[in-house]
C-alpha cells in the first residue's frame, strides 16, 4: 500500500491517464484489504477483552454481547477465507459477463431475464459497480442476451464461479394449459483486461460497425438513445455492443474495449491450453449440461450439481443471495474436486 501511495503521489502520474487510473484503482483495493484486516484485528481484541472480563465476573448482558460479536467475527473471517481462495491470475480483475437464452423461445428468454435480475441484485449486495452494456430483448418477453461489466474487488473471481448453464423447472406462465416446462440459459464470463495494441492487432478494415436505437429501456442501467453501437470483427465473427452511454463515441469506446477483451481471451486460449481452466468447459445450453437447477414445481429447491448444495428458499436465491452457493463452489474447487 505504501509503495502504491508513493507511486500515485508522483506529480506526473496523470500524464498517462490509463496508468493513473490503474494505480488509483489498485491502491483503493489494497487499502480496502488492509483496512479489513485491521478491523478484524481490532474486533478480535475486543472479544478477547470481553472473554477475559467474563472469566472474572458473571455478566449475562456481556455474555450475550460476546456471543453476538464472536458470531459476527466468525462470519466475516469466513468471507476473508473465501477471498483468499481467489488467487488466480485474473481473479482480482473486473469482469465481463454475458447471459444467453437457450433453445425454447419465450420460456428461455424469460428465464434469461430472471438470471439477469438475479446477478444485478447479487452485484448490488456485493457492492460492485455494474454497467449493462447490451440488452437484446425477446420477441414476446424476456431477453435473448445481455452483457454486463462488473467492477470491484475480486469481481471476476467471484462471478466466474457462476459460469455455466442454469436450468429452470416451473409451471409456465406462458402456457394456457399450465404445463410444466424446463428452460435453459447460460452465463459466460471473461476477465476485463487492459489490452495493448501489441496483444491484439485489429485492422479497421476487419471491423463492421453498426449503429442502432436501443430497443429496450433495460431499467435504470440502459439509456434509450439512437447511439447504440455494435462492432463485429469479421475474421472471427466475434462481436461486442454497447447501448449504455449517452453518445455514440462513448458507446463505440466501450464496445471496442469489450471486443478487445474477447479477442484477447481468444488469443490466450489458442496460445495455451491451460487457459481452458480459466473459462471452464463450454457446453451446449441444453438438458444434462447444467451446473445448477432451480425448481419451482412440483417442489421448490435450488441444487448446485457441482457441489451438491441444496437450498429450499428459491426466492431468496433468485433475489441475488448467492453467497452460500459461490462459497461452496470455490471451496470445492480449491479442494481439487472441481474442474475450475
Amino acid at each position: 500500500m505504501a509503495r502504491l501511495e508513493e507511486e500515485a503521489s508522483e506529480p506526473n502520474v496523470w500524464d498517462d491517464p490509463a496508468r493513473g487510473q490503474e494505480l488509483t484503482t489498485r491502491l483503493a483495493r489494497v487499502r480496502a484489504q488492509v483496512e479489513r484486516y485491521e478491523s478484524l484485528e481490532r474486533r478480535l481484541g475486543d472479544v478477547t477483552a470481553m472473554d477475559e472480563l467474563l472469566a472474572k465476573e458473571d455478566d449475562p448482558e456481556l455474555a450475550t454481547e460476546l456471543k453476538r460479536s464472536v458470531g459476527s467475527l466468525a462470519a466475516d473471517v469466513e468471507k476473508l477465507e473465501v477471498q483468499a481462495l481467489l488467487s488466480g491470475p485474473y481473479d482480482d480483475h473486473d469482469a465481463i459477463a454475458s447471459i444467453h437464452a437457450g433453445a425454447g423461445g419465450t420460456e428461455s428468454q424469460d428465464w434469461a431475464e430472471m438470471l439477469l435480475r438475479m446477478y444485478l441484485r447479487w452485484a448490488e449486495r456485493e457492492g460492485f459497480e455494474v454497467e449493462l452494456d447490451e440488452l437484446l430483448p425477446g420477441e414476446e418477453a424476456g431477453v435473448k442476451s445481455a452483457t454486463l461489466t462488473l467492477r470491484g474487488p475480486k469481481a471476476y473471481g467471484l462471478i466466474s464461479a457462476e459460469r455455466g448453464v442454469h436450468r429452470l423447472v416451473r409451471i409456465s406462465p406462458f402456457d394456457a394449459a399450465k404445463r410444466r416446462h424446463t428452460s435453459f440459459a447460460s452465463l459466460d464470463v471473461i476477465p476485463l483486461v487492459e489490452v495493448t495494441d501489441e496483444e491484439v492487432e485489429i485492422d479497421e478494415k476487419d471491423l463492421r460497425i453498426d449503429t442502432y436505437r436501443s430497443s429496450s429501456a433495460g431499467g435504470q442501467h440502459v439509456n434509450v438513445t439512437d447511439s447504440a453501437v455494435r462492432i463485429t470483427h469479421l475474421p472471427t465473427g466475434i462481436a461486442a455492443a454497447c447501448q449504455n452511454e449517452r453518445s455514440q463515441m462513448q458507446n463505440r469506446a466501450v464496445a471496442m474495449r469489450i471486443l478487445k477483451s474477447r479477442l484477447a481471451e481468444r488469443r490466450r486460449r489458442e496460445r495455451e491450453q491451460e487457459m481452458e481452466q480459466l473459462r471452464g468447459e463450454r457446453r451446449d445450453i441444453e438438458f444434462g449440461s447444467q451446473i445448477r437447477s432451480y425448481v419451482l414445481h412440483p417442489y421448490r429447491m435450488v441444487k448446485d450439481h457441482r457441489t451438491g448444495v441444496e437450498i429450499g428458499d428459491v426466492d431468496r436465491v433468485l433475489d441475488g443471495d448467492l453467497e452460500r452457493l459461490i462459497e461452496a463452489y470455490l471451496r470445492h474447487r480449491a479442494s481439487g474436486d472441481g474442474s475450475g
